[in-house]
């Protein structure tokens, strides 16, 4: 509106002794005596005997195991400060989406996570950037002239980020809302709607049932959480 064998070592000294103990079963007395004066004066086996290499460990990095790492599931908000406005964030494999909002000004962002660094970018040059790890989004947004810093910890249902469409006389009518829930009780909310481009009031969600139906410019809208929009913004 930032992301494998035990190996067993046979020492020098335990292969010579099985090789003497072979020699022996056939050797002369002569031999035999000769074998074990050789056998005396061999220096000890150290416990620094170089271990074998193991197909394990020459093995090169599969594909697999150097791809950038993805986050599965995630959902973040906070309060920009500096500013009062609130983000969200959303990330579903790789794909990413946010939104800004102070109750006057609003920015939609799209982009992609990768191994825990979040890069958004919403209309007229405005993005977001942001290190995810630690149970929080922390980074910043930047709308025209104007750059806010963020730290927006994860959030669960019925927390998040919800959005509204629908063609009214011609034009779209698209709503958008952040909820947080409030350490005191109840929920914080911020959002924003517009009739084309112009905008229109905009009501509170139902705090634990944030997708009832709402009225939005004498239209009914039907609100949906991240997981019902987040591909057709991509």
């Amino acid at each position: 509106m930032s992301r494998l064998g035990p190996v067993i070592t046979l020492t020098a000294g335990a292969v010579l002794a099985v090789g003497l103990g072979v020699a022996s079963v056939i050797a002369t007395p002569a031999a035999r005596n000769e074998a074990a004066n050789t056998a005396a004066e061999a220096p000890p086996a150290t416990e620094n005997a170089a271990e074998p290499t193991t197909e394990a460990q020459t093995a090169a990095p599969t594909a697999e195991q150097t791809a950038p790492k993805k986050i599965p599931k995630a959902d973040y908000g906070g309060y920009v400060k500096g500013n009062g406005g609130l983000i969200a964030l959303s990330v579903r494999d790789g794909k990413a989406i946010g939104y800004f909002c102070d109750g006057k000004a609003e920015a939609w962002f799209k982009g992609t996570e990768s191994d825990g660094e979040l890069r958004l970018a919403g209309f007229g040059g405005a993005k977001v950037t942001a290190d995810l790890g630690g149970g929080r989004a922390k980074g910043w947004v930047a709308i025209g002239d104007h750059k806010w810093s963020f730290v927006a910890p994860t959030v669960v249902k019925p927390s998040g980020l919800y959005r509204a469409t629908a063609i009214v006389r011609g034009a779209k009518l698209r709503a958008g809302w952040i909820v947080l829930k409030s350490p005191k009780g109840g929920f914080t909310q911020v959002g924003a709607a517009f009739e084309g481009d112009t905008q229109v009031p905009i009501p509170q969600l139902r705090g634990e049932r944030p997708t009832a139906p709402v009225t939005v410019a004498g239209t009914t809208l039907y609100p949906k959480d991240v997981d019902g929009f987040i591909e057709e913004m991509q």
